[in-house]
């Protein structure tokens, strides 16, 4: 098992991002996000387009992804967490193992600042308590104004 970071610098083939946002969809749970939106959070955090960037971890057992954790830099770490925890997803066959811990605990190391993950009604991760274990806990109540 290894665990594989990408950043501006260690670049995704358009191959890879593409497997990576397949993997995304298929195994995230709740209220789904589009392959267009999870693609341009791994472009954001490549810095394929234009921002800060950010990370990429790729837990891989085989050439079998274990799971991903899509990270953005907000640049706002005076005011809010400087990273943002996008994506956090573990394969579907694969959450009885010890992998959502390995993957969380490289995250958190690789990561300086606070990190953030939204959980919200629509997407209620399964394993809220998981992150609740881990320290994460809920500052704020988010109200949004769609257009």
């Amino acid at each position: 098992m290894v665990i594989k970071t990408y950043d501006a610098y260690t670049r995704l083939s358009t191959m890879e991002a593409n497997r990576f946002a397949n993997f995304l969809f298929e195994h995230q749970e709740g209220k789904k996000a589009t392959k267009k939106a999870i693609r341009k959070a791994i472009q954001y955090s490549t810095k394929d387009i234009p921002g800060l960037g950010g990370y990429v971890f790729a837990m891989e057992e085989r050439d079998e992804i274990l799971g991903l954790a899509v990270v953005n830099k907000t640049g706002m770490g005076d005011y809010i967490p400087e990273n943002f925890l996008v994506f956090f997803v573990i394969h579907r066959n694969h959450r009885d193992n010890d992998i959502e811990q390995k993957l969380l605990d490289y995250t958190l190391q690789y990561c300086k600042g606070d990190v953030a993950i939204h959980i919200t009604s629509e997407n209620q991760y399964p394993n809220k308590k998981f992150f609740e274990e881990k320290g994460f806990n809920a500052t704020h109540l988010e109200m949004r104004l769609n257009r």
